[in-house]
């Protein structure tokens, strides 16, 4: 079984050269995703035996977790496990993340912060990743707690069939959409998070702005009718309701009593109307460059 263990890395100088050395213990085959660093992340990572892809500038955490997708793939690895740079997670949980894929449970297995108390959590950024996760389990009917954990492991499926595109913070919901899509079975385990310190270098607001963007993006493209469907009933049956209310005041006092409710119903009836041309087309589009896709 080749376990491999990827880390995306920015500016990480100072805590990755101890993170290898104890994520050696459970395996030799560590991939270091040098985004761009400017200190010198790639060459300690590299004196130490890791496997080291270096982005010539710093292009995000999605683009991280794709090169090491793409590299675990290369090197034919059973499990990765991807792992944060900044010291925020413990390599006593790493067994405990593989154990579902080990016994057959799991396809993805996410180290979820939240199944047992987490009292070092700051109370912000427990409320943003909770609205986050709703949004990410609306997209894909599941019942996650933590879908924007980093520490996850993946099995030789997932890492032959998903290929992650999104370069942002947006890439964690990408891969679960993605992955519930194709029936990828997906398990969450608890696990321990150190804040102590200085951890994560991502803003917190443009983290959530960059994963709720990236939710609607993936929603629209693999549920269009859902998408833009379900809207386009909406204003159409409002629009139509105005626009009848309008041509019944009309029959009753031969002019249009009120001009506002007659523009907001046939803006509205418009509206549906090109919601609904929408949700027909791209769900025809997309089908077919799957199916294209497929042969």
């Amino acid at each position: 079984m080749d376990i491999v263990i990827g880390i995306p890395a920015y500016n990480e100088e100072e805590k990755i050269a101890s993170i290898i050395l104890k994520l050696k213990k459970i395996t030799d085959k560590i991939i270091v995703c040098n985004d761009g660093s400017s200190d010198m992340t790639g060459q300690i990572a590299r004196s130490l035996g890791a496997i080291v892809i270096e982005h010539p500038k710093n292009m995000g955490y999605g683009a991280g977790i794709r090169s090491i997708f793409l590299m675990a793939k290369e090197i034919h690895a059973d499990i990765l496990v991807t792992f944060d740079a900044d010291g925020q997670h413990r390599t006593d949980d790493i067994q405990p993340i593989m154990a579902p894929i080990l016994e057959d449970k799991a396809d993805i297995v996410i180290g979820s912060r939240f199944l047992e108390k987490n009292e070092q959590m700051p109370e912000y950024r427990k409320l943003g990743i909770k609205i986050i996760t709703k949004l990410t389990n609306a997209s894909m009917n599941d019942s996650l707690t933590d879908s924007q954990s980093g520490f996850r492991a993946y099995n030789r499926k997932v890492l032959d069939n998903i290929v992650p595109s999104d370069y942002g913070m947006g890439v964690s919901t990408e891969i679960l959409i993605k992955s519930s899509k194709k029936e990828f079975r997906i398990a969450e385990v608890p696990i321990v998070v150190s804040y102590e310190g200085k951890t994560s270098t991502h803003h917190p607001v443009s983290h959530g702005v960059s994963v709720i963007m990236s939710t609607i993006k993936y929603t629209s493209i693999e549920h269009p009718l859902k998408f833009y469907g379900i809207p386009a009933i909406v204003f159409l049956t409002v629009g139509l309701a105005l626009v009848s209310l309008t041509i019944q005041n009309y029959a009753d006092h031969g002019r249009i009593t009120s001009t506002n409710i007659a523009l907001i119903g046939a803006s509205t009836t418009v509206l549906g109307v090109i919601l609904f041309i929408a949700a027909i087309l791209l769900y025809s589009l997309i089908n077919v460059v799957r199916e294209n896709n497929t042969k």
